[in-house]
Parts: structure tokens; C-alpha cells; sequence
């Protein structure tokens, strides 16, 4: 189907090379009329928009009283196998920075490890969330979005559901992520994953 659109430029180019007039036939060149601007045009070019653009700012702490949970968030992005980077801090959480920011549309991600060899981390308690339990993410102007968890799932980290934590989303979404289940020692990681579901239950102004 895509090799359609690709198709029909090709043909386009072939029929304006035939309907070329040949040298022996050609017609002087015809007089135009000079171009008249289209209507409002002059307008479109004085036209200024009344307001302006903000982009939400980035998120900078995230808060969830009920487990103790206070942390700076590090910013995360793609390691070079194409994998989503895991924070580099077993005590802070860190946001999947090339997705959508807390209280955007869309599902915004935050990555945490369950613990460490010096004990737990700073997800280790997430799977004691429950259904109607508060996260504040603190973004970088000193604005608050305060997020309603839905509910907690975990999955076999072969079966992880990727579509319900990346697929995009036209209302706003929070995704916490972290290690859980049987810890297998032989491969010396967790072989399931904590997934918290929430969506946004207010926003507070900052400084």
C-alpha cells in the first residue's frame, strides 16, 4: 500500500515528459496576466496570535506519601541497544524524558529500582500501592500534578504490557515501573515487574 503514493509520483513524471511539445511545433510563449494576491493574504501576514505557547515543564521530584517515596527524578533516555536506560541510582527514580511529561497527554513513564545490594531501593515498596493512593510529581516552574493510582499489575518480564505503558494516549496518564516476583539468581535480576496506573487528579501552581 505504501509504494502507491511513490508509484503515481513516477507516473505523474512520465506523463509530463510525453505531453513535452516537440522543437518543430513549439508555440510562442502566451502573456499572463501579472498575479494577483490571493484574498487576505495581507492579512495572514499581519496576523500575530494573541497568546503564546508554554511547554509543560519537565518534571523534577516525585512523592508518594503512602510508601515513603521522595525522590529527585533523573532524566532517562534510550541505551545504545535501543532499550529504555534504567537509572544509574539505586535511591532516585528517573523519567523516560523522550515520552510525554507528567500532566500531558499521553502516557509519561517513571523507571525505579527495587533494591541494591546494600538493601531496598527506591521502588521497593511500590508494590504496596493501592487503588486511590496519591503521587505528587514536582516539575521544574515549582508546579504540582497530583496523580490517583488506578491499580498495580504485575507481569512476566517476557510478557510486559507494552502497549498499556507506551501506547499513546490523548488524555494523561502516569506509568511507574519497577523489578518484582521470583529474583532469579542465575541470570541476577527479577523476573517479573511492578506496573502502577494512574491518571491525574489535580494540578497546583507553583512560584
Amino acid at each position: 500500500m505504501r509504494r502507491r503514493p511513490v508509484a503515481l509520483a513516477t507516473a505523474l513524471v512520465l506523463l509530463a515528459g510525453c505531453a513535452a511539445p516537440a522543437a518543430d511545433t513549439q508555440a510562442p510563449p502566451a502573456r499572463t496576466a501579472p498575479a494577483t494576491p490571493a484574498p487576505g493574504a495581507e492579512a495572514a501576514k499581519r496576523f500575530h496570535s494573541g497568546g503564546g505557547y508554554r511547554a509543560t515543564p519537565v518534571p523534577a521530584r516525585i512523592e508518594i506519601p503512602k510508601i515513603g517515596v521522595a525522590s529527585a527524578l533523573d532524566r532517562l533516555g534510550r541505551a545504545a541497544d535501543g532499550t529504555v536506560e534504567v537509572p544509574s541510582r539505586w535511591e532516585v527514580a528517573g523519567w523516560y524524558a523522550p515520552g510525554p511529561r507528567p500532566g500531558d497527554p499521553g502516557s509519561a513513564v517513571i523507571l525505579g529500582h527495587v533494591d541494591s545490594k546494600r538493601g531496598p531501593a527506591v521502588f521497593f515498596r511500590l508494590r504496596e500501592l493501592r487503588r486511590g493512593d496519591e503521587i505528587r510529581v514536582t516539575r521544574a516552574d515549582g508546579s504540582v500534578v497530583r496523580f490517583t493510582v488506578d491499580r498495580r499489575e504485575q507481569h512476566d518480564k517476557d510478557r510486559f504490557p507494552t502497549e498499556d505503558v507506551w501506547f499513546p494516549s490523548l488524555t494523561p496518564a502516569l506509568r511507574l515501573v519497577t523489578c518484582g516476583g521470583e529474583f532469579d539468581a542465575t541470570a541476577g535480576h527479577y523476573r517479573s515487574n511492578i506496573i502502577v496506573y494512574a491518571t491525574p487528579a489535580a494540578v497546583s501552581r507553583g512560584r
